[in-house]
């Protein structure tokens, strides 16, 4: 069969992306992609450390961004992006702006982290005070605010799950349960915390029903790698990536974007990490839709000892 009126292979522009070891949310990130981009990713090498400052630190040193960038390089994206929270908010503005010169280095592009990105969002956003939901321990949670209050960004309310393991496993009603906590007085938009925790179908739920903009990690992660080679994250009803939710908090709450968003969530394909909060448990003599006991038993709490080495949050 002659295949030659195809012209052959079709250049796609590609996007590399560094994640920690144990990211497990590559389907989602692609639901951000337009079919024109790909994505290239890597992880750094494992670890036996819990979600911790600790494992923040390690998974962000900038040998092993290096090497993870220098491997992508063999694929030649146009741009990198590191793409975990915590490891990238860790050091503060200046510890981020290091790894994004550290990995530009290395594979000579331009590169960018998930911190950063989140920064570029919230201004493009005119988001100056923010709720902020994260999946961590209260340490990590606390760094996260340090690194915005040097962003020049104020932290209005913060709801968080003290998890230090499995956090790719926390279904959307978690995520929507906490942002209703953290979300209290003044406040200009929320924030999702965590590269591994599930927010694709839920912002724009958030986003009626809160009457504010809501970002998170993995969304202002693509947003900014995909503005960076000329191409638009595919976001619908995400205030963000879609000018026509972006009109305000009156807009974002009026029947004409409400009736849309209900029907898009009720249709959008099952997800693996939605489908857990569906009737089946993965661990035996759990009640439908229960947590993973390693989680923490509720907002603001967790099993384990923080990596400060006090108790856990009251």
């Amino acid at each position: 069969m002659d295949v030659s009126f195809l012209g052959g292979p079709q250049p796609q522009l590609g996007v590399g992306v560094v994640a920690p070891f144990d990211f497990a949310l590559d389907r989602e990130l692609w639901r951000w992609v337009p079919d024109e981009v790909s994505l290239h990713l890597t992880r750094t090498p494992f670890v036996p450390v819990e979600v911790s400052l600790d494992l923040a630190r390690l998974v962000s040193e900038h040998e092993t961004l290096h090497e993870a960038v220098r491997a992508l390089s063999a694929v030649a994206p146009e741009v990198v992006a590191y793409a975990c929270t915590s490891g990238s908010f860790v050091g503060g503005v200046a510890g981020e702006r290091a790894m994004c010169a550290a990995m530009t280095q290395a594979g000579e592009l331009p590169s960018l982290t998930t911190s950063g990105a989140l920064l570029e969002a919230l201004h493009e956003i005119g988001a100056r005070r923010v709720a902020v939901v994260t999946p961590y321990t209260r340490s990590v949670t606390d760094s996260l605010e340090e690194y915005l209050g040097e962003g020049g960004i104020t932290v209005t309310g913060r709801a968080y799950l003290g998890l230090t393991r499995h956090i790719w496993k926390v279904p959307y009603r978690d995520v929507v349960d906490m942002a209703r906590e953290a979300v209290v007085g003044s406040t200009d938009a929320l924030f999702i915390s965590c590269t591994n925790l599930p927010t694709y179908d839920v912002i724009p739920q958030l986003e009626a029903e809160l009457r504010m903009p809501v970002l998170s990690a993995n969304q202002v992660t693509m947003w900014a790698a995909l503005r960076a080679i000329g191409a638009r994250a595919v976001g619908p009803y995400q205030a963000l990536l879609d000018p026509a939710a972006r009109s305000g908090p009156a807009g974002m709450s009026s029947s004409s974007l409400s009736a849309p968003v209900a029907e898009q969530v009720a249709d959008a394909e099952p997800e693996p990490e939605a489908a857990l909060a569906g009737a089946t448990s993965p661990v035996p003599d759990m009640e439908p839709g229960e947590l993973d006991p390693g989680f923490g038993p509720g907002i603001g709490e967790g099993p384990y000892l923080d990596d400060a080495g006090g108790p856990p949050p009251v």
